[in-house]
């Protein structure tokens, strides 16, 4: 679904600071429902049976990387004050950062010996949740897992876009172009791909990975919504598009 495609739209990798005075109550607001929605989820989860599985602790997992994101995301920062937007963000996506780190460490105590999570034993959802958390973190943690991800692709043990889309994640953190047309800036208030590499090819790349649409028309879906937010700086690698 698009909306998981930009769970990670804004993710600030630098711890961010509380938000100042000059940020306006409906912000505040916002960044009060974020550390909510966290809250809340983790709070539902104790009330649960324990996970009768690694393949369930993943799931719940995936729902505490997605539910804060989805709240953060849903906030038009374009509306504020372009003084406010920068504070703005980096206060609402403090709190999914410090879930993403736990999330992380979780995820990495459960690891299996063959190095992930093999859709055929934990399950699409599980696998999908494994693919968000190391898509969210640092691109180091990215590059650990991108080269055996590739073989699993061919297996069937890991979803081709989801590969794509960590593999233009690296490359595009380490400032080469991508390969897949999966990862967008905020340029001018729209939502801008990236340079790719053999813009030619790409559909054909595409299909190899079993993309479920063809470029244009994600990029049309991309760039159909309200304006992004476009700050003072160029925002921290973090802050990228899935």
């Amino acid at each position: 679904m698009l909306e998981l495609l930009i769970a990670a739209a804004m993710l600030a990798q630098t711890t961010a600071a509380p938000a100042p005075a000059l940020v306006s109550p409906e912000a505040r607001a916002l960044i009060a429902s974020v550390q909510a929605s966290i809250d809340q989820e983790q709070a539902r989860q104790a009330a649960l049976p324990l996970p009768k599985d690694d393949a369930e602790r993943l799931v719940r997992l995936g729902r505490l990387d997605q539910i804060p994101r989805r709240v953060a995301l849903s906030f038009d920062y374009s509306t504020l004050p372009q003084a406010e937007r920068d504070a703005a963000m980096r206060a609402a996506f403090a709190p999914i950062e410090a879930q993403d780190k736990s999330n992380r460490e979780a995820l990495l105590a459960l690891l299996p010996p063959e190095g992930w999570f093999l859709r055929s034993r934990y399950g699409d959802k599980a696998a999908t949740s494994a693919f968000h958390i190391i898509q969210h973190a640092d691109t180091a943690a990215q590059e650990r897992f991108l080269p055996a991800l590739e073989p699993l692709v061919r297996a069937g043990e890991f979803e081709g876009q989801n590969y794509g889309m960590m593999f233009d994640r690296v490359a595009t953190s380490n400032g080469r172009q991508q390969r897949y047309g999966t990862q967008f800036r905020c340029d001018g208030g729209k939502w801008r791909p990236y340079p790719i590499e053999d813009e030619a090819g790409l559909e054909a790349r595409r299909a190899l990975l079993a993309f479920p649409d063809p470029y244009a028309e994600y990029k049309a879906r991309m760039q159909s919504g309200p304006p992004c937010p476009q700050t003072r700086s160029p925002p921290p690698p973090g802050m990228k598009l899935d």
